[in-house]
């Protein structure tokens, strides 16, 4: 429905903003493969992939994973290691910081480019565990095959918000994370900025550079590799700070990074650039 957010008066729908359902549908296929194997260009094709001048509300998990039928994102990426690993009061596991880390680099790079505005659904911004299913009976289709139900069980009739508060659980790091996201984008509204560039997306470092607003966005989406003076093409000069770190403890992450660093552009044309900086970004596998 290529109308559907053109002005009534115009000839189209009327909608102000359309879902970018392409992104969760993306997020889906990828998690079923190796992060290994992912594409960083793929993934910010999907991301950026939408109509001029067209807002889109864009989400990283829908009803297809929180919904019976599928998993959340966090199951797929810490499945039953969630189940006792998440307390702080015991061990984690590489499985489960690896799936953390993970978690807040999908949601922050889909906020970051997927559209116009941000929609958690049903317990993304913490990472729920599991999957919510509604007491149905079996179902009968026109074909004459039948969908079993689940004898009208109240087993998994319910969201754990509750998690998500519990300071004792590693859920309130990854709650607490979503929050900045949202405070981040409250003072910089870099969501509604209409300067939005691409400025590297390296298959081979996995990383993954953009602009938003007055924001440099950075991820390392490798699993091994960290980088040290890793130079950054950037359009506006000056002295940047760190505003968003997905490693602070306060998120469940190491805190292995000076949040006082002060970074100071060069004349140094990079990647379409008239000016540049190095920065020291780590890798997702601790």
């Amino acid at each position: 429905m290529p109308t559907f957010c053109i002005p009534v008066q115009d000839g189209g729908v009327g909608f102000d903003y359309r879902l970018h359902m392409a992104v969760p549908d993306k997020w889906i296929e990828l998690l079923k493969q190796s992060d290994e194997s992912w594409k960083m260009g793929d993934i910010v094709h999907t991301l950026t992939n939408r109509r001029w001048l067209e807002k889109c509300v864009t989400y990283a998990e829908s009803h297809d994973q929180a919904l019976v039928g599928d998993k959340t994102i966090a199951f797929w990426l810490m499945d039953k290691d969630m189940y006792d690993f998440m307390a702080l009061d015991r061990p984690s596991t590489p499985r489960i910081d690896r799936g953390i880390a993970l978690h807040k680099m999908i949601r922050l790079v889909t906020m970051g480019l997927g559209g116009e505005g941000y929609l958690n659904f049903m317990g993304n911004e913490f990472g729920h565990p599991e999957w919510i299913d509604f007491p149905r009976g079996p179902q009968s289709l026109p074909n004459g095959s039948v969908i079993p139900g689940n004898n009208n069980s109240f087993d998994k009739c319910r969201r754990r918000f509750d998690l998500g508060d519990a300071d004792y659980l590693r859920y309130r790091g990854m709650q607490e994370f979503d929050q900045a996201m949202q405070h981040l984008e409250e003072k910089y509204e870099f969501m509604t900025s209409e300067h939005q560039y691409v400025s590297r997306k390296h298959e081979e470092d996995k990383v993954i550079i953009f602009e938003r607003g007055d924001l440099v966005f950075v991820f390392n989406f490798h699993w091994s590799n960290s980088y040290f003076d890793y130079r950054v093409g950037c359009l506006k000069p000056g002295k940047y700070k760190m505003v968003l770190d997905s490693d602070d403890g306060l998120f469940g992450g190491f805190s292995r990074l000076d949040h006082d660093a002060e970074y100071f552009t060069a004349v140094c044309p990079f990647l379409n650039a008239m000016h540049s900086l190095l920065v020291l970004f780590l890798h997702l596998l601790i």
